[in-house]
């Protein structure tokens, strides 16, 4: 069975699908740029499911499956490419989402995001966070964002990943990475660990609760450079979300804070092509200035997109700019980018 899943993995890459999905009664699907794609007709049955699991799952994933009702664990095939996996009980049945993870690390230019993104990776200090919804293509950001990083400085980087996706391999910088569960129990304790660890980036896989978005704020203001991402739809939602976390009466001082460890906010959304042969991705970037960091102080968050949207100088647009310029070029249908636009658009 494992050389049949193996099989099925290495097709799902040759094809350029972005995930893979195996559930009792349906056949493998693939998601192919956006698209989900039945691969044959034949479905999978409950006794080809026992089979998947035991071949994918080693005994310690298959003990936390059965006692968490899910389980996240990272996948490789030499020479094809790495997987994360996400196993999952579903009406007493096992499921599979499998995310394809391609084996070398995209660049900034290849990804095609703006040129600032560079210039926010040679921060010294600071927080940066890379938002959207899931599968929005946030770790592949990042991903790349370390590789500019890697290559371009001599740096101590700590990632932490729940799991590790992208490989990096040392360059001009040491790279290294923990993953959540195995090399350090949560987000939490391996970011207060990395503070003592000597580094010059961390890279947090995801800012799920108080006590990880409070370490990372402490680790920006102390003099690190913090990447993050959030699942959040806008740069101003991801200001309110982070405040919200807080309780009532610490939230004025966490508006100080925020106001003073915030770098970026890059918010991201992925559309088909119109050649429907890849994903493009559409940005909102908000680079804090003094206007941005007093709107953030004073509780005045509703007026963040009137900056954004008159300071394209310094690289800042809404997610809307981004999308009538992939439009202007034709990379986006109309069709497609509607529900994104203002109703006298769409």
């Amino acid at each position: 069975m494992k050389e049949k899943i193996d099989l099925l993995l290495e097709k799902a890459v040759n094809v350029q699908a972005s995930d893979l999905h195996l559930t009792i009664g349906m056949p493998p699907i693939f998601r192919i740029h956006g698209d989900l794609v039945k691969v044959d007709e034949d479905k999978i049955s409950p006794e080809e499911m026992i089979g998947i699991t035991e071949a994918l799952l080693p005994s310690s994933h298959l003990k936390v499956l059965k006692e968490k009702g899910e389980v996240d664990f990272s996948y490789g095939i030499p020479q094809v490419s790495r997987f994360r996996i996400n196993a999952y009980y579903q009406r007493s049945h096992v499921s599979f989402a499998i995310r394809i993870i391609p084996m070398g690390v995209p660049s900034l230019e290849d990804l095609q995001l703006p040129q600032l993104l560079n210039k926010i990776a040679e921060k010294k200090q600071g927080l940066v966070l890379v938002t959207g919804p899931t599968g929005s293509g946030k770790s592949t950001t990042l991903a790349a964002m370390l590789k500019y990083i890697n290559h371009s400085f001599k740096k101590h980087i700590i990632t932490l990943e729940d799991p590790i996706e992208y490989l990096h391999k040392h360059d001009n910088s040491i790279v290294d990475q923990r993953e959540v569960g195995f090399d350090t129990k949560t987000f939490a304790n391996g970011l207060r660990a990395a503070l003592r660890q000597d580094p010059d980036v961390i890279l947090v896989g995801e800012m799920r609760d108080l006590e990880t978005i409070s370490t990372a704020i402490t680790a920006a203001e102390t003099g690190h450079l913090v990447l993050a991402t959030l699942h959040t739809s806008s740069a101003p939602a991801t200001i309110d979300r982070i405040i919200d976390v807080f309780p009532s009466e610490q939230q004025a001082q966490i508006r100080i804070q925020l106001a003073s460890v915030l770098t970026a906010i890059i918010s991201q959304r992925l559309f088909p092509s119109t050649n429907h042969r890849s994903r493009r991705a559409a940005t909102e970037i908000l680079v804090n200035n003094s206007a941005i960091a007093n709107m953030i102080r004073n509780e005045k968050i509703h007026q963040i997109y009137n900056v954004m949207q008159t300071s394209r100088s310094e690289g800042m647009h809404t997610l809307e700019m981004s999308l009538r310029e992939l439009l202007r070029r034709n990379e986006v249908s109309h069709e497609e980018v509607a529900p994104y636009l203002q109703e006298r658009d769409s």
